[in-house]
């Protein structure tokens, strides 16, 4: 089992302020009306917790499925979804056991983060490990702290400490088709094999203030919040308010296959449950021990 970490009660500032979210439309080619649901910034009093410090590993999950003989939606489907040349596409027998052609996962990566697991994956294994799914308050609390920063080690940006595009990549990558010739020149070298690393391997540099390890970037981390607004009464991009409205589980961090605005501590996506793919992992939460209440 992963260590966990306390996270003492605190009021804690969620959602990032107008003057950072304007400033996302000067670096990256998404409209400002994208990053609406991160608005408006607010406060929030969350109760001491607990939180792995980092995501679930290959070897973690390994564990739990054989001592439950459970069998991930990815299995019984019988396909896993992956990144091919130029768009996603269903790639057979692809799963947490083999996430990419040509990748074993407990053969090769062992201590990566486990992928290709959806919501009810990742809620069996943390029933499994008497934990919990992270909410999406905790979550963004235990990356950033009480005070919001938009990188869990702070207000400046730098790649070397978070496991994403810009990491990967020669320089900045702004737009589209700048992630597009960083996505063909890997998918040449390295075919569709997802760029995740040993857990905490960016440690201490890419840490939260709490020691928690890999909360930007590496893989996208399923919570068990429902996506819902902040403020019902503004005015949200229609494809949020839809995924609002069909029940999508909150989804934090992004992935080695993200770009910068996308690994924020406060950027909010959202997957339909049975969701799954080669981005997407997860971390376990607990409530604080009776003493540390």
């Amino acid at each position: 089992m992963t260590t966990m970490i306390e996270i003492p009660a605190a009021r804690v500032e969620i959602g990032a302020p107008e003057h950072h979210l304007d400033s996302l439309v000067e670096s990256q080619h998404y409209a400002r009306s994208w990053f609406e649901d991160e608005a408006p910034q607010h406060i929030r009093h969350i109760a001491a917790f607990q939180i792995d410090r980092t995501p679930v590993t290959n070897a973690a999950f390994s564990e739990f499925v054989g001592a439950t003989g459970y069998v991930t939606g990815a299995e019984q489907r019988g396909y896993g979804l992956i990144y091919g040349s130029d768009y996603w596409h269903a790639e057979p027998d692809m799963c947490w056991r083999y996430p990419a052609p040509g990748v074993n996962a407990l053969g090769d990566r062992p201590e990566h983060p486990v992928i290709h697991v959806d919501h009810t994956d990742a809620t069996a294994y943390a029933s499994w490990a008497s934990k919990r799914l992270p909410t999406e308050d905790e979550w963004e609390y235990a990356a950033h702290g009480a005070s919001w920063s938009p990188y869990p080690w702070g207000h400046e940006w730098n790649p070397a400490c978070v496991n994403c595009v810009e990491h990967w990549a020669d320089g900045p990558v702004h737009a589209l088709g700048g992630w597009q010739e960083w996505w063909q020149s890997r998918y040449l070298k390295f075919g569709a094999a997802p760029a995740t690393t040993d857990v905490g391997s960016l440690s201490p540099a890419g840490d939260s203030e709490f020691g928690v390890a890999d909360m930007s970037g590496t893989v996208a981390e399923w919570t068990c919040s429902t996506y819902s607004p902040y403020d019902p009464a503004r005015q949200y991009d229609p494809a949020l308010v839809a995924a609002m409205r069909h029940g999508y589980r909150v989804v934090r961090g992004g992935s080695w296959k993200h770009m910068k605005p996308q690994v924020r501590t406060t950027e909010r996506m959202a997957c339909e449950p049975m969701y799954s793919s080669f981005e997407l992992g997860f971390r376990c939460a607990a409530d604080a021990e009776p003493n540390h209440a």
